[in-house]
């Protein structure tokens, strides 16, 4: 969060971004954090929480949508080096959960594997009680808070969390700001 504020002033450091970081991480790494966020271009993790080299596993899909290989990447870092960090970052504005309300609400099916983004964030847009004055926004909220809830309760994970070795923390990024919110799972 130290190096989101670095973001939002416009302070950046670029910490560990040289040969000499990457001459040091070539045998081995071990990030702080594994980071599951949106494809969109304008969330970029290593910028926006202002990193470096070795510092973050990132893994990216549309929308926060997830399946076997892209739980068993997030599962990767705390399971084989102890990474004691994941974060479920959505976002303002996501198109892809923009495109998939709308598909849900009126129709048609998205084209081709975007269906398959659709069906993934299907739960969220049925947990909508009310969609307030932006639907896609309470949307991205709600994918965010069923994503990390569903990494805290997963066989593998749930061990890590139950004895503190691992927080799963959900959190929203403004584009307007460049500020990330906790919305929930933050570490005690």
């Amino acid at each position: 969060m130290a190096g989101n504020r670095r973001w939002v002033d416009g302070n950046l450091n670029h910490p560990d971004r040289d040969p000499d970081r990457r001459r040091l991480l070539a045998q081995n790494q071990q990030p702080y954090g594994v980071i599951l966020s949106c494809i969109d271009s304008r969330v970029p993790p290593e910028l926006l929480f202002d990193t470096g080299l070795g510092d973050l596993f990132v893994m990216r899909t549309g929308g926060l949508a997830v399946g076997p290989v892209v739980t068993g990447s997030v599962e990767y870092g705390p399971m084989t080096g102890g990474t004691p960090l994941i974060i479920v970052l959505g976002h303002q504005r996501c198109g892809a959960v923009a495109a998939a309300y709308k598909a849900l609400r009126e129709g048609p099916p998205l084209p081709g594997n975007l269906q398959a983004i659709v069906e993934a964030l299907r739960p969220a847009y049925e947990r909508m009680d009310s969609p307030g004055a932006d639907p896609v926004e309470t949307m991205t909220r709600i994918q965010v808070e069923l994503t990390a809830g569903e990494l805290r309760r997963n066989d593998d994970l749930a061990p890590l969390v139950d004895t503190n070795a691992l927080s799963v923390v959900g959190a929203y990024y403004s584009l307007d700001t460049g500020q990330v919110e906790v919305l929930d799972g933050a570490p005690a």
